[in-house]
């Protein structure tokens, strides 16, 4: 369990380091993301990525001149790379941030949106939606077309959030610890709904949730990330919102209700944020693990536990690791691409076995 430093956070040093984070982790955003721009399959130069977007090139007239290698360029920018990129960097932004809120509410170094069961649910709505989409719901699958599956990925984390939420919920408080119990509860039932789902698949069922639950960002074009857009970036301003009541909430719930923090609404207010925008990033990325642990984690250590810093330190931070894991993923076996998730759980395995080795040893002594 995190505590305050007995250092204030806000002595000349610490403060301009804070200070320092923002500016620093937005432009190392803004470098990774032309990287990931410019590197692929098929190489785009950095000059010509910067002149098409401040010509304001549109796919109107990238579709005129399919003969060219400058117009086949600008499908690929604004096509394929530009959507993904947005993407990871919104995806990534509302793992990091999520995570950070995740770990104040429960004042643990050590927790992660997927306590409260939001990946769960949306592997098991989308687990069901690819196995059963031929029988159960196939006049859903046939109305709602492509967007049948994040729909329905969407859906389980709200459902499975909501369950969990009702558990916790009693006489108008919100308690942290049955709040856990009841994520550790769900999501093992949760697992065993999906295992069970994942019997009765056929091979090309079998393998398309296979690459599912191992996450991927690529194959999503505008009319499918604007939504989730949506939905993380009204997220997001809502969980920065809630820095300073966080700062208070780290003294104790107790505490804080005293200083005037209604911590039952704070409460619910990061478990929606965090339920809405884990939500609409797992339905469309499928399963990323690790990026909510480690970011916020690694942010505090550098940085410490401000929330004022920490939240746009890790957000920002966030999206530039996972564009950078994406990078990996496209570039490691071309023409194929490796699985986002496996990327991310390399880097947050080894560094999830180091905080534990480290909170033992300081348990031990």
């Amino acid at each position: 369990m995190p505590e305050l430093t007995t250092k204030s956070p806000l002595t000349p040093t610490t403060f301009n380091t804070q200070q320092q984070a923002i500016p620093f982790s937005l432009g190392l955003l803004l470098i990774i993301a032309v990287i990931a721009l410019a590197v692929g399959a098929v190489p785009i130069p950095i000059s010509e990525i910067f002149s098409n977007i401040i010509n304001g090139s549109t796919l109107e007239n990238t579709y005129s001149t399919l003969d060219n290698t400058p117009s086949l360029n600008r499908i690929i920018l604004f096509d394929i790379r530009l959507p993904r990129v947005v993407l990871s960097i919104f995806v990534g932004a509302a793992l990091g941030v999520c995570g950070a809120a995740m770990q104040a509410l429960f004042r643990n170094p050590l927790a992660d949106p997927g306590l409260i069961g939001v990946a769960g649910g949306g592997a098991l709505g989308a687990v069901m939606v690819i196995v059963l989409s031929n029988s159960l719901f196939s006049q859903f699958t046939q109305t709602v077309g492509i967007y049948a599956l994040p729909l329905g990925a969407m859906l389980g984390c709200l459902g499975v959030c909501g369950i969990i939420y009702r558990i916790s919920h009693h006489q108008g408080h919100l308690t942290v610890m049955t709040l856990l119990l009841a994520g550790i509860a769900v999501n093992a039932i949760v697992g065993s709904l999906i295992g069970l789902l994942t019997l009765v698949s056929d091979d090309s069922e079998l393998r398309e949730l296979t690459f599912w639950t191992m996450g991927n960002l690529g194959g999503n074009h505008w009319a499918l990330t604007f939504p989730v857009l949506c939905c993380i970036g009204i997220s997001l301003f809502g969980i920065l919102r809630l820095a300073k009541p966080l700062n208070i909430y780290l003294l104790g719930e107790y505490q804080a209700q005293h200083l005037g923090i209604n911590v039952t609404l704070l409460k619910k207010q990061v478990f929606f944020f965090t339920a809405l925008a884990v939500g609409a990033a797992v339905s469309i990325s499928g399963m990323i693990g690790f990026i909510g642990f480690v970011v916020p984690h690694l942010v505090r250590l550098l940085i410490g536990p401000d929330h004022r810093f920490l939240l746009p330190t890790s957000m920002l931070f966030g999206a530039g690791l996972l564009t950078l894991a994406d990078i990996v993923a496209r570039v490691a076996i071309i023409p194929a691409e490796l699985p986002i998730g496996l990327i991310t759980s390399a880097i947050g395995g080894p560094f999830f076995l180091a905080v534990l080795y480290k909170q033992a040893i300081k348990i031990s002594q």
